[in-house]
């Protein structure tokens, strides 16, 4: 295989990976949310946003993350809403 594609490859994978962690942080973030909405006391009160604060700082990192990578992206599969 050509260095060139071989670079390319590997780009393509890693940018694959980054597309699944997003899809995945978005689905947790999304269910956090969901959480909270039936959270009942105090303490699953203070977890369900302690989730959300989470999921959301990751979700934001991640597509930083995304945002600096160069190069042509795979087709996106899913989506962002």
């Amino acid at each position: 295989m050509e260095r060139g594609k071989e670079h390319s490859e590997k780009e393509r994978t890693e940018k694959e990976c980054v597309t699944e962690d997003i899809n995945e942080a978005l689905r947790e973030w999304e269910s956090a949310k969901r959480f909270f909405d039936y959270a009942t006391g105090h303490e699953q009160v203070d977890y369900a946003i302690h989730a959300i604060i989470t999921a959301e700082k990751r979700y934001a990192m991640l597509l930083g993350k995304a945002k600096r990578m160069q190069g042509q992206w795979p087709k996106w599969i899913g989506g962002v809403r």
